[in-house]
């Protein structure tokens, strides 16, 4: 179940990294959780994490810059945005930007934030395995 799957979730709020990490790796996810959006990049360049939960309201960068950045170094990162600033507005700026689910705090059913990280791990597996098949079409 999920044991090599990593998510990188970035609050500055520790109390919502502490509720999240628990849920996620009940389900068998290996949770980095950190504080300082600054840092984001370097970590997922590092260490080639696919799918990253982010809050939107933070000191020093916000989560929609740094959605923006991430999708800069590589599209690929599937991206969950977990804030208190649910509106119309907000959702429309992250998923134009490439967010692949959007969820509002206070988190109500940490299952919900389970199941947009496992819709986001099926999604990358589907890719890997269409690409697979393509390859081995190709080769024949």
């Amino acid at each position: 179940m999920n044991t090599e799957k990593t998510v990188l979730h970035v609050d500055d709020d520790p109390a919502i990294l502490a509720i999240v990490k628990v849920a996620l790796e009940k389900k068998g996810y290996r949770v980095i959780s950190i504080s300082d959006p600054t840092t984001v990049i370097d970590i997922l360049l590092k260490t080639g994490i696919r799918v990253a939960i982010l809050d939107i309201e933070m000191p020093e960068m916000d989560g929609l810059t740094l959605l923006r950045e991430i999708k800069q170094q590589d599209i690929g990162i599937k991206t969950i945005m977990l804030t208190g600033m649910v509106s119309m507005s907000t959702v429309l700026s992250a998923t134009s930007l490439g967010a692949e689910e959007f969820l509002g705090k206070p988190v109500k059913n940490l299952n919900e934030v389970v199941q947009a990280v496992d819709r986001c791990f099926a999604n990358i597996d589907s890719w890997w395995n269409e690409l697979r098949d393509w390859m081995s079409v190709r080769r024949q």
